[in-house]
Order: structure tokens, then sequence, then C-alpha cells
């Protein structure tokens, strides 16, 4: 039964894939782990941090949704962790398509 107190929109899926960033503006891409993604959303953990409101284009290589993700998302949460990166969340603004 739904939680009625859940006010997301769209379900979170686990993901456990890799995710490769590539910024607006830049050639460099950065590979990472993708935690959850959803038709709104994503989350994912990077060796360094991202600028809040930055664009950027995603793919992820392994999703819960099938075949691999490819998104344009704007950087909303950048939090270090522990000895391990950053946890990073974002907004989804489109999905590229096939």
């Amino acid at each position: 039964m739904p939680d009625p107190n859940e006010q997301r929109h769209h379900a979170r899926l686990t993901s456990g894939g890799e995710i490769v960033v590539k910024l607006a503006g830049s050639t460099e891409q950065l590979v990472g782990h993708c935690k959850t993604i959803s038709g709104a959303g994503v989350s994912f953990v990077l060796p360094e941090a991202l600028p809040l409101g930055k664009a950027a284009k995603i793919h992820v290589v392994k999703s819960p949704l099938g075949p691999p993700v490819t998104a344009f998302i704007e950087i909303v949460r950048c939090i270090p962790l522990t000895g391990r990166g950053f946890e990073i969340a974002a907004a989804i603004k489109s999905i590229k398509g096939c």
C-alpha cells in the first residue's frame, strides 16, 4: 500500500550501476556510482564535488528502468561523504531519446 505521507510524484528505484557525468561546457567525464533514479531525479556518488545549479549530461550504464539512460540534469545537492567522495542529487530536466 502506498505511503500516504509520500510527496514524490515518481517512485525512486535503486540503480546500483555506473554513471558517467559530463558537466556543461566541459569535455571531462566523471565516473561514479548511481544510487537511485526516478522520472524526476537521480542521486549518485562521485569522487569530487559538483557546483549547485550546474547543468550536466549523465549516462547511467545499468538502469532499473530497462536499457541504459542518458539524461540532462541540474545539480541540486552535493553532500560530502566521510572519506569516499560526494553524494549528489540532481533534477532530471530531459531524457535523451533512443
